[in-house]
């Protein structure tokens, strides 16, 4: 798959624009369904990624885009989930997170916040 994150907002998915959050499982592109993880905005000023979302849990390295300034709270119960269950997380800004996929094996799923 190619990705491309050049501004705030927006990323390109195999020539596809997308306006939201998404997540990619398998190769599968979905809109990120944080709904679950919005009683924790009070507490991170952010509504923060928490592992009651729709985390493409079926992979061996789960990338997680924090945004442009990298804003996106990751929980602490969203990392002991995926040390559960063997999954490796790479936290990173999404335009980082954009180059390191496109060079990632098919094993690796992704979560990318795409504004701050």
């Amino acid at each position: 798959m190619k990705y491309h994150y050049a501004t705030f907002g927006r990323i390109e998915i195999d020539g596809e624009l997308y306006n939201r959050d998404v997540v990619v499982d398998r190769g599968n592109i979905m809109k990120r369904e944080k709904g679950k993880s919005k009683e924790h905005k009070a507490h991170f000023g952010h509504t923060p990624l928490t592992p009651s979302e729709n985390i493409p849990w079926n992979c061996t390295e789960l990338v997680i885009g924090t945004g442009f300034y990298s804003s996106l709270p990751v929980t602490d119960d969203m990392k002991a989930e995926a040390k559960k269950r063997g999954i490796e997380l790479k936290i990173m800004k999404t335009a980082e997170a954009c180059d390191y996929l496109a060079t990632a094996g098919t094993g690796t799923n992704a979560v990318l916040h795409i504004t701050c």
